[in-house]
């Protein structure tokens, strides 16, 4: 018996070191994890984006405190420098990534060559247009915006970029070995690659050969000897300008409204600039939806500036749109302006300011939009945060995009170049109201556009009737009925585009419905749209 129990105790004791041994091992691979977790955020930091992260999202990121969060914000990081969201691969990481490799392979010396003078630059620039190299350095006949002569210079790359982002155009380096092993250092003054500047009497510029200058008044770091004898005078070669070039060559591209994008960032609430926002959807193929983000605000709210010419007002606008799983999807940014003269300011005060930015989404996704207006003269700001849900436009019954009324609708001239502007569906020029009010004495414009509708097959053409009714409260006031074509504007195999002015100038003002009832007569199928509007006395 007490043989058993000696047994029983030696097996329980077994057990519990093995479950020990387990909990000790479980917890070193944790913390080897964590370890591992560790050492590779603080290698994305401090090395493969040290040079083009931003100093505002680097804080963010120091503030993060879970791996998720991390990976989170690793993956949007990458996600919202994608030039090209329609593919599968990240172009911007991928040539970011390559860089590094031949930074790395090229430029390295007693240290990795990403983190060289040359590395960091090509890492943020990418290649030059144009490289002159001397890597023995040696005999160099200096040119005459250098002073001319002959000297001996250190091992030294001239890098020319045709145009480089956030410093401009013509934009040329230096980088000097002076010390020898691939050590090129980023030159600030020209003179740094001559290998005989402290030697007496020697490698002279053709001013100090001709007695009319000294070596010791070379231009750069001797400002008051800005008239030097015999010297090409280059814009680019103002000391001051090169110092603006030497800093902002190292800095990654800013964006343009970054206080309007950390107020999305950090989802913060605005209402001092008051504005309203419309979402509107329109089929573009059988996964994609165009959908225009319209923006209004009233005039009496920004300041107008007399600029000499009028009074102008600045709006800068800023929009981001984000999956579900905070994914961007899309980010924009414009200012928009307005100029009036004196004589009509305090009319213009009266009116409203659109934005309008296009988006073209998934069909099948929700998303998220943040917008953000600022007052670029009074600071004031606003914020508003939607959701955008586009339908389905399921593929087989007849279908229809949002209704748009406006007050006005222009068809653009094939050779009017107007595509790629605000308010702009195709070839048609048009301003949805956002308030939906109409005066009595103007025209009230209906836009939509159909799909999934049959085709003759002997004309290749579709076959619809349109009734068009206007009704207030249970009364019908205006109704007409198309079926002779007067309203389509335009059709294809993929959608029908109707407008329709309604006559309301004999209605008198106060709350309407206007309805569209569309038959398919070739599919035998029919769908109702519909929307709201108001009519005002006349404004005059």
């Amino acid at each position: 018996m007490f043989q058993r129990y000696i047994l029983l105790v030696l097996l329980l004791f077994a057990v519990l070191s093995n479950a020990g041994l387990e909990e000790a091992l479980a917890q070193d691979d944790d913390q080897l994890r964590s370890e591992e977790a560790t050492d590779y955020f603080e290698k994305w930091l401090k090395e493969d984006v040290v040079y083009i992260i931003m100093p505002d999202e680097r804080d963010v990121f120091g503030k993060l405190t879970t791996d998720e969060e991390k990976e989170q914000f690793i993956e949007q990081f990458w996600y919202r420098r994608d030039p090209d969201m329609l593919t599968a691969q990240n172009e911007f990481k991928e040539e970011h990534y390559r860089r590094i490799a031949y930074a790395n392979e090229t430029f390295h010396s007693g240290e990795p060559g990403w983190m060289t003078d040359r590395g960091r630059v090509y890492i943020i620039h990418g290649p030059p247009d144009q490289i002159e190299s001397h890597p023995n350095g040696g005999v160099y006949y200096r040119k005459m915006h250098e002073g001319g002569g002959q000297t001996s210079t250190y091992p030294f790359e001239v890098w020319w970029y045709r145009y480089m982002e956030g410093v401009g155009s013509d934009v040329e380096l230096e980088f000097v070995d002076r010390n020898g092993g691939n050590q090129y250092k980023l030159a600030l003054d020209p003179n740094y690659k001559d290998a005989l500047l402290h030697v007496q009497d020697a490698g002279p510029t053709l001013a100090e050969e001709m007695g009319v200058a000294r070596k010791e008044d070379r231009p750069f770091f001797s400002p008051q000897n800005v008239n030097y004898p015999l010297m090409w005078k280059r814009g680019k070669d103002d000391p001051f300008m090169r110092y603006e070039t030497f800093a902002a060559v190292k800095r990654p591209t800013e964006v343009k409204y970054k206080d309007l994008q950390e107020i999305v960032s950090v989802n913060i609430e605005y209402n001092n600039l008051p504005f309203e926002i419309r979402q509107d959807f329109f089929r573009l193929n059988d996964k994609q939806v165009l959908v225009p983000i319209t923006v209004e605000w009233k005039n009496k709210d920004l300041t107008f500036e007399e600029d000499g010419r009028g009074f102008a007002s600045r709006i800068g606008v800023y929009g981001m749109v984000t999956s579900l799983q905070n994914r961007i999807v899309s980010e924009f940014e414009d200012e928009v302006s307005g100029r009036v003269d004196a004589p009509t300011l305090e009319a213009a005060l009266l009116g409203r300011s659109m934005y309008q930015k296009v988006l073209v989404l998934d069909m099948d996704l929700r998303y998220k939009l943040d917008i953000v207006v600022k007052d670029l003269s009074s600071g004031q700001i606003g914020a508003i945060r939607q959701a955008i849900i586009p339908p389905k436009f399921e593929a087989e019954r007849l279908a229809a995009s949002s209704m748009l009324l406006a007050d006005f609708i222009e068809k653009l001239d094939e050779s009017f170049a107007k595509q790629d502007q605000m308010f702009v569906l195709g070839d048609i020029w048009i301003r949805p109201s956002m308030s939906k009010a109409f005066s009595v004495d103007k025209s009230l414009g209906v836009y939509f556009q159909l799909y999934n509708f049959g085709i003759d097959q002997s004309s290749l053409t579709p076959r619809i009737t349109a009734h068009f009714k206007v009704s207030k409260g249970s009364r019908t006031v205006l109704e007409l009925t198309d079926d002779g074509g007067e309203s389509v504007h335009f059709f294809s195999g993929s959608r029908i585009i109707l407008i329709r002015d309604l006559q309301v100038n004999l209605l008198e003002p106060g709350d309407y419905r206007v309805e569209v009832r569309v038959e398919d007569l070739i599919k035998n199928e029919e769908i109702l749209i519909s929307d709201t509007f108001k009519l005002t006395a006349p404004t005059g």
